[in-house]
């Protein structure tokens, strides 16, 4: 009697996983950072306020204005503390009482 060849048995498909998560650099979506430079001012306040902005980067941007604002705020007060300190008091005037 000749024997009969089996059949191979149909190979299980593989089941699905998790679909694929595009590394942040390949998502054109992503944040990503602008890479503008900074250079100091020399003012640690105006610093502090302008390295601040590199907070933005990372978040995506509804995040941007509480960074944005902050910054705003920050420099405000700078700029009001220099107004509020004393300066060298103002030279004479050479000129007469004007008629």
């Amino acid at each position: 009697m000749p024997v009969a060849e089996e059949e191979p048995a149909p190979e299980p498909e593989p089941e699905p996983g998790p679909e694929p998560v595009p590394a942040p650099e390949d998502d054109p979506a992503a944040p990503a950072p602008l890479n503008v430079p900074r250079t100091p001012t020399g003012n640690a306040d105006v610093d502090a306020a302008l390295d601040r902005l590199g907070d933005a980067d990372h978040l995506a941007t509804d995040g941007h204005l509480e960074v944005y604002e902050d910054v705003h705020r920050g420099l405000r007060d700078a700029l009001t503390a220099l107004d509020a300190r004393p300066g060298p008091p103002a030279p004479p005037s050479q000129h007469g009482p004007r008629s």
